[in-house]
């Protein structure tokens, strides 16, 4: 059952990351312009950020099992729209409406937490993280083939047949267990929204967490766009192909994530998050080998790929320990601030690299790290003295 909602969370995952590989064929398709395309996919990260915020913490009140299939299928007819049409504003619009209800992946980890042992939460939450990274990686690799040989049209047609069958199967698969009355049941939904931030003051270890993966997902964007930049800069002459067959490789992170998981459960998740980071700051700093050539890339992937999905693994755990009536919310506040971070280092790395080259996407990666060290530490330490939450 893990798996096959890991399988669902890759799926609904991939639609905001198909646009990438394609986005130049998307533009001279839809007549516009390289710069005004790239509104699609940021337009559709921000949606989601807001879809999060405002549709998540309903996971807390309401049956998730309905609130998956109405979210699905809307992203089904968005899908669909996004093949056919030939207009640019209604191609926008409707990726833009996908991005919103693209809530499921961030939904299944506090669903399955209230149907696991809490023995097995590391192990179930590295799981289903690890979908997110084959919906991230795989739509990649899938979108450019497609595109490549078929159309472009294709890739969303591809995408509008997979999230239909997820659609159908994915209720079937879930379960509600028998819930009384409750307070959060009976809440008005302005006063559901409001009431994430009381969460937080109640519990700042899932804020401090949320800061954490904001600055970790950061790493994740100034890397790969500096990447992206510096090898098929004129200094370094390399094309897009060798980006592509990097992430492929950064891929690996799905082989050990569920591993690490389980290690995660043995050693709790502040401890394990704190070794992941410094793990992960010795990592970035051989990213600065990579300055004359690409093959110094190799080493420093393997590891921040690795590493990289274990400090949001860890970091969920900590908010998934709370009541699980208050678990969605909590996560809702997670993924937003996750975003956030991505958004500023989305912003950062660019102006980074136009500013200092590939040493300034080092440098700011490993202020990023340092950063994501600190608080690790910081909520360790918290964890000991305090002692366990339950």
């Amino acid at each position: 059952m893990v798996y096959l909602l890991a399988f669902a969370s890759a799926v609904v995952t991939a639609n905001a990351y198909y646009i990438h590989p394609i986005i130049s064929r998307v533009a001279t398709s839809l007549d516009v312009s390289t710069a005004l395309v790239g509104i699609v996919p940021a337009l559709n990260q921000i949606a989601l950020a807001l879809g999060v915020l405002l549709l998540l913490p309903l996971g807390d009140r309401v049956n998730n099992r309905s609130l998956v299939a109405v979210c699905l299928s809307i992203q089904v007819i968005m899908l669909g729209i996004m093949a056919t049409v030939n207009d640019f504003w209604t191609f926008t619009a409707a990726s833009t409406v996908l991005g919103f209800f693209t809530i499921t992946p961030y939904l299944l980890p506090a669903y399955a937490s209230k149907h696991v042992e809490p023995r097995r939460l590391g192990f179930v939450t590295a799981v289903l993280t690890s979908g997110v990274i084959a919906g991230v990686q795989l739509s990649r690799l899938t979108s450019g083939v497609l595109a490549e040989t078929i159309s472009w049209h294709a890739v969303y047609w591809l995408a509008a047949g997979m999230m239909s069958i997820s659609a159908v199967a994915l209720p079937m698969l879930m379960t509600e267990n028998a819930r009384s009355a409750s307070s959060m049941q009976r809440l008005p939904y302005p006063v559901l929204l409001m009431s994430q931030f009381k969460l937080l003051a109640a519990v700042p270890n899932v804020f401090i967490s949320g800061i954490i993966q904001g600055c970790n997902f950061g790493i994740f964007l100034v890397i790969w766009m500096g990447i992206s930049l510096h090898l098929t800069s004129d200094a370094m002459g390399y094309g897009t192909d060798l980006v592509g067959y990097l992430t492929a490789f950064s891929a690996v992170g799905l082989l050990t994530t569920a591993g690490l998981g389980k290690w995660a459960d043995r050693l709790g998740a502040e401890r394990a998050r704190m070794i992941m980071a410094s793990i992960q700051f010795g990592g970035i700093a051989l990213y600065s080998l990579a300055g004359t050539h690409w093959q110094w890339l190799v080493l420093p992937l393997l590891i921040t790929s690795i590493v990289g999905p274990m400090i949001d693994v860890t970091g969920r755990m900590t908010g998934l320990k709370h009541q699980a009536e208050n678990r969605s919310r909590l996560m809702s506040v997670y993924v937003a601030l996750m975003f956030v971070g991505g958004g500023a280092g989305s912003w950062s790395g660019t102006a980074s690299y136009a500013a200092f080259g590939w040493t300034g996407i080092v440098t700011l990666a490993l202020t990023l790290s340092l950063v994501v060290m600190g608080l690790s530490y910081g909520q360790y330490r918290r964890a000991n003295i305090i002692g366990p939450i339950s």
